[in-house]
């Protein structure tokens, strides 16, 4: 899979809780900080409470080979109890020119939710770039490597989704 591509992948999980419980967890977006491996911390930003379209929130991140950088996200599409999906921007320039378009986001990233079996299925999802990231640096570093990298990338991506979706489906079923 090359860049250009749009890389992305997803999880699901079939939670045995019902569909308002579960969305109030996905829509915590203080949630992940503690589940995710990358993640470490969040904010709403310009006085937002809580997801709404065109709500942002900052998160600062961590990754052994990266360190540390903080991005902006902005709420793309809020379908209550369905769909929550944010891009992700980088706002202070950590990998090229600043940018706070989510047009040109880093990753864009996605829960989606149903009621199933009497619970929910919850996928969540993410499609990388267009914007630039570390991803991009080392591509531009070894772009002989680029198939390597994309997958290596959502290698890690999918590890932190299914650690996210283990812990929200712990939390709703009252097993965490």
């Amino acid at each position: 899979m090359r860049f250009a591509d749009g890389p992305s992948v997803h999880c699901d999980v079939h939670v045995a809780a019902a569909v308002p419980r579960v969305w109030e967890l996905v829509t915590d977006i203080g949630l992940p900080a503690r589940l995710s491996p990358e993640l470490q911390r969040v904010a709403w930003l310009d006085g937002a409470d809580g997801p709404s379209a065109g709500a942002c929130f900052e998160g600062y991140n961590h990754h052994r080979q990266l360190g540390e950088w903080r991005t902006v996200s902005h709420v793309v599409e809020l379908d209550e109890p369905h769909v929550f999906a944010w891009a992700v921007t980088d706002a202070d320039g950590r990998y090229g020119e600043p940018t706070l378009d989510p047009a040109n986001a880093m990753a864009n990233w996605r829960y989606e939710l149903d009621a199933e079996g009497g619970g929910s299925r919850l996928r969540q999802s993410v499609r990388i770039g267009p914007g630039r990231s570390g991803l991009t640096l080392a591509l531009e570093r070894w772009p002989d490597r680029e198939e390597e990298f994309v997958a290596f990338r959502l290698q890690e991506l999918r590890a932190g989704m299914e650690a996210t979706l283990r812990g929200i489906k712990a939390l709703a079923e009252g097993t965490a």
